[in-house]
């Protein structure tokens, strides 16, 4: 399979880091209450379901990448139970990790979790150094996000495994054109309202509407080198959590809504 091509999305907003990471600097104190209000809460599901696919063990070492203010972190970490594992980090906004470090702190948990200011296409990280690594959508605000995904491919250790939770376009038709009309007309005016910022939440509706379709990046995963690489819709389509592992490879690219087998 080769690797997508820029056919394969929409031209979408400009993704240069300092950009990207001036803007979830500006967001960063609003950015946790955003993402609640606005998906609902479903954001929390979303999560969970990600931490429970990579399958970790008490003794993993888990990367999670554009981890923001740290909530995959702290649900791969293990909040409310003691664990052994420890999660590290990266996140090239210096104010999102700076409140991430917080909410770590008070959960008890800032020694379990170091993190790291890094860029997704050149991580701070040894080759097979994980156990598994997680994304949360953070992909597509990545300028090369294949690189990034090759990047993830060097530093997860052989029979290692991937979660990515990232945004779609819906493919229902009607649900499409009524999730279009909330991404252009309440989303922004709600989110500049919320967080102050005149740009984040229009970006947001253009990043996702110019990303690659799931089959695209399950192909892009795999150019990677990883195997079993798959997404599963969750909540109608709109999120979907793409898993691939560095074993066997068996299954269809893309799952139903609710069904999901081996990330391995």
């Amino acid at each position: 399979m080769t690797r997508p091509s820029t056919a394969d999305a929409t031209p979408g907003p400009d993704k240069h880091p300092a950009k990207i990471a001036g803007m979830f600097d500006a967001i960063a104190p609003r950015y946790d209450l955003l993402n609640h209000v606005l998906s609902g809460g479903a954001d929390w599901y979303w999560r969970a379901r990600a931490v429970r696919q990579l399958g970790l063990t008490r003794h993993d070492t888990v990367l999670d990448l554009c981890t923001g203010t740290t909530d995959l972190a702290l649900a791969a970490a293990g909040r409310h139970r003691p664990r052994a594992r420890r999660v590290v980090g990266i996140d090239f906004s210096a104010e999102m990790l700076r409140l991430g470090q917080r909410k770590l702190r008070e959960a008890g948990l800032d020694g379990r979790v170091p993190l790291v200011r890094g860029d997704a296409v050149r991580l701070p990280l040894r080759e097979a150094s994980v156990d598994a690594a997680m994304v949360a959508f953070g992909i597509r605000n990545v300028a090369d996000p294949a690189a990034a995904c090759g990047e993830l491919f060097r530093v997860v250790r052989p029979s290692g495994r991937l979660a990515v939770l990232e945004f779609a376009m819906p493919e229902a038709p009607l649900l499409r054109t009524a999730y279009r009309w909330y991404f252009r007309a309440v989303l922004p005016r709600l989110g500049r309202l919320v967080s102050r910022h005149h740009d984040a939440y229009t970006y947001l509706p253009e990043s996702v509407g110019a990303f690659f379709p799931p089959a695209a990046l399950v192909g892009m995963l795999r150019d990677a080198g990883f195997v079993g690489a798959r997404a599963v819709r969750l909540t109608f389509g709109i999120v979907y959590l793409y898993t691939a592992g560095r074993g066997r490879d068996t299954g269809p690219d893309v799952l139903p809504t609710g069904k999901m087998g081996s990330a391995s």
